[in-house]
């Protein structure tokens, strides 16, 4: 189930739409619209787009019931709360909450916060790899979601993530 908080998106899994991931704005590598533009890592061949409500970009690997997803948004907030804070608002509406790890590094020039977490919405336990990150005006929010118990894909989400950089 994808839903995380109200500056994210309301969608479950089961009713993810097969799209065309960002429409025009996004080639496979590049996202640009309007004060957004970005390259993000590798995106292996097995995962397919999707729309999700809210989401920039998203993609799907059905075998490993996995989504991973990619928000940003310029000038609207963000420029002075702390990663913390952001990454809590994004599960306001959760319950069962259990914080796994959480730890900052360096993406793009900037410190960011990667947030693995346990939640349940609706009563549907699942696991989350969150990464919030600030830079230029700009908040990104990135998502990994798959069953609770469940960890492959992971490692794409990391290469995804990492591979990120903003464009002028």
């Amino acid at each position: 189930m994808l839903v995380v908080g109200r500056r994210w998106f309301r969608a479950t899994a089961l009713a993810v739409v097969l799209a065309g991931c960002g429409g025009s704005n996004f080639d496979g590598h590049v996202y640009r619209r309007g004060d957004l533009a970005f390259r993000v890592g590798p995106i292996p061949p097995a995962w397919r787009s999707i729309e999700a409500d809210g989401a920039l970009i998203a993609f799907r690997d059905d075998p490993a019931e996995a989504t991973i997803a990619l928000n940003g948004r310029c000038g609207l907030d963000g420029d002075d709360v702390p990663l913390e804070a952001l990454t809590h608002h994004l599960f306001l509406h959760f319950t069962d909450a259990t914080l796994v790890k959480q730890e900052r590094f360096e993406l793009a020039g900037r410190a960011a916060l990667r947030t693995e977490l346990t939640a349940a919405l609706d009563g549907v336990p699942m696991h989350y790899v969150v990464v919030v990150l600030k830079k230029n005006a700009c908040v990104y929010d990135f998502m990994f979601v798959n069953p609770e118990g469940r960890t492959s894909g992971t490692e794409a989400f990391e290469r995804f993530v990492n591979g990120f950089e903003t464009l002028g």
